[in-house]
């Protein structure tokens, strides 16, 4: 769990690169990959990992330092989130390869976002979890610290082996073996499923009307919270006879409510 600092920091650079791991389409898998790899290098370096959130340090500083290690090896956008994090404050030095793995798990679910595969990936994720439930063994040989995760990727690629999944759910998947970060397979894998249910909440426009949304309407909605937000929305029709007529719209807190059974409603407090 994350100090105060640490939350700030992490929301911070969500909330900057949110929209540019949007418009990467395809290209942010390979982001979230190089993220991941970098969290990685973290992991194995407790030194560096100091020397990366010293304060006492400059960002610049930090920046040369991640250069030498990076440059010319990733895409420019990881390099750009990389120097970010850097140059964030941290309440303690092992948020920083948190941090690092949740940007790239945020990078994996916009490449999914941008092939409306982002709920597939939940389900299988979910699906892979119940299947786990009964199987000590098998979440055993995952969770394996012994094992060299090149084996252990290999070992979950055999029990996937013929399933129609997405190439993201593989890659969570794999990434929750390959880098164990001290956690058992199936938790992390519940966290994933987790991730996946936010990442699509903070971006889910619900709509309830009495009707049907007619494709023409839907599609407006999309479009209007996809500018408002500065991201791709997804929009969840929800059809309730008792709303009479109109629509009621929400995403998050904000709310708007335009439905015939509020405004009825309303008149009853106005003559009351």
């Amino acid at each position: 769990m994350y100090g105060e600092t640490s939350s700030s920091s992490v929301k911070a650079v969500l909330a900057t690169y949110g929209p540019k791991l949007d418009k990467a389409g395809a290209a942010a898998r390979t982001v979230g990959e190089e993220l991941f790899d970098f969290a990685a290098i973290l992991d194995d370096n407790r030194q560096l990992e100091r020397s990366l959130t010293d304060p006492s340090r400059s960002a610049d500083d930090k920046a040369k330092l991640v250069h030498a290690i990076l440059a010319g090896k990733v895409r420019p956008l990881t390099l750009e989130i990389v120097e970010s994090l850097v140059a964030s404050n941290w309440s303690r030095p092992a948020d920083i390869a948190d941090a690092t793995e949740d940007v790239a798990v945020e990078a994996m679910l916009c490449e999914a976002d941008s092939r409306d595969k982002c709920s597939a990936v939940s389900i299988q994720l979910s699906q892979l979890s119940s299947a786990l439930l009964n199987l000590p063994v098998v979440r055993q040989r995952l969770s394996d610290s012994h094992a060299a995760p090149e084996t252990r990727v290999k070992f979950l690629d055999t029990l996937l082996k013929g399933q129609a999944l997405d190439p993201v759910t593989v890659a969570l998947a794999e990434h929750a073996t390959r880098d164990l970060r001290n956690r058992r397979y199936l938790s992390t894998i519940n966290w994933l499923i987790d991730v996946a249910a936010e990442h699509r909440n903070r971006y889910m426009v619900t709509v309830t009307s009495a009707v049907p949304l007619k494709d023409e309407q839907f599609q407006k909605i999309k479009a209007v919270y996809s500018k408002k937000v500065g991201r791709k929305v997804f929009v969840n029709s929800v059809v309730d006879p008792k709303v009479l007529g109109g629509m009621r719209i929400q995403m998050g807190s904000e709310v708007t409510d335009n439905t015939v059974a509020a405004q009825l409603q309303n008149l009853k407090r106005a003559v009351a």
